[in-house]
């Protein structure tokens, strides 16, 4: 099946069932949705270097993927990255990944951008004062961030969740039940995320007078030994903590073990809350004692980023500049009383 062919089948000109593919808005909603189908059902596929010599549009989406020796890999980002593919290929829209090193990220964004192949960028991993938000702002070609940059003017397109609101909830929480003694497994301290969660903590507080001890926190790679690890420092402190604020599940797998190694309960002797990104293979509801969470979708975040992006270059918006999604705070069995003191 070929663009005439398949003009021929509709009764439409080619020139309108090209529009309706590449999402002009001056096509109606019924003829697109019309042509969609068709193109569905009889299998038809554009030619993709036609396509871009007609529309002057690659179909891509780019990212640069940090990888160097030793630099870890994230679980956390497949599945972001799934909900992004799965809004691609609705629009039959491409990736073009660049791996690059950790320290090259900046001028690989650059590159990526100026060779013609893709048509928006989308990046994450967010630190303070992030130098790509300048670079990307200086260029023509359009993007989306994933999260925000600490301490940079807030004037740039954002998908974020409310990190610190998330974290501040949680902390209140296990003030109510009774907890004084606090401390934070983190994600690295250099990336905003990391640095928001820790000041809701902190935040919540202050407001009963209370200090989060330095030795209370940990800011690690979101592996599970890595959580092991620092819950296992945690409980040899003199005044050992009583509550718990994991930035992932991954984290508080580890976490777990530990306090099961040392012969205490999750729920009674330690309060644990972890950050939940609804990841399908490790369900806070199916640990032996099920999580408290702040959750929120990666998944959704990824396809919420590939609609923005891929709506921005088909003329389908208009969409918010900015988001900030709150999160929701799910109350299970990993979470009681303080114990008395």
């Amino acid at each position: 099946m070929n663009l005439k062919q398949l003009s021929k089948m509709l009764g439409l000109s080619q020139t309108t069932v090209s529009r309706a593919l590449n999402g002009y808005p001056e096509v109606s909603r019924e003829t697109r949705e019309r042509v969609l189908g068709a193109a569905r059902d009889t299998g038809y596929r554009p030619n993709k270097a036609a396509q871009r010599l007609a529309t002057g549009k690659a179909g891509s989406i780019g990212l640069v993927m940090p990888t160097a020796p030793g630099h870890p890999s994230d679980v956390h980002f497949g599945e972001f990255l799934t909900g992004l593919g799965e809004e691609a290929l609705r629009h039959d829209f491409h990736f073009v990944i660049m791996p690059a090193d950790p320290e090259d990220e900046v001028a690989a964004l650059r590159r990526l951008a100026v060779s013609g192949n893709v048509d928006a960028l989308f990046v994450a991993y967010m630190r303070a004062h992030d130098p790509r938000v300048a670079m990307l702002k200086s260029l023509s070609v359009p993007f989306v961030v994933h999260g925000r940059s600490f301490g940079s003017e807030p004037d740039y397109p954002f998908l974020d969740i409310d990190n610190e609101g998330a974290f501040y909830d949680a902390t209140r929480l296990l003030l109510q039940l009774g907890h004084r003694r606090f401390a934070v497994m983190n994600g690295p301290a250099h990336l905003d995320f990391a640095m928001r969660r820790h000041d809701g903590v902190v935040s919540a507080l202050a407001e009963r007078g209370l200090r989060l001890e330095r030795a209370c926190t940990s800011t690690t790679a979101m592996t599970d030994e890595q959580g092991l690890i620092a819950m296992e420092r945690f409980l040899q402190l003199p005044d050992r903590p009583t509550a718990i604020l994991c930035s992932s599940t991954v984290l508080a797998l580890g976490a777990i073990r530990a306090v099961n190694q040392a012969g205490l309960k999750l729920g009674e002797d330690i309060s644990l809350i972890a950050h939940d990104d609804v990841l399908p293979l490790l369900k806070p509801e199916n640990f032996s004692v099920p999580l408290t969470t702040t959750r929120s979708s990666l998944r959704a975040a990824g396809v919420r980023i590939a609609e923005r992006l891929i709506g921005g270059i088909k003329n389908l918006g208009p969409f918010p500049d900015q988001e900030l999604w709150k999160t929701e705070l799910i109350v299970r069995a990993s979470t009681g009383a303080a114990p008395p003191s």
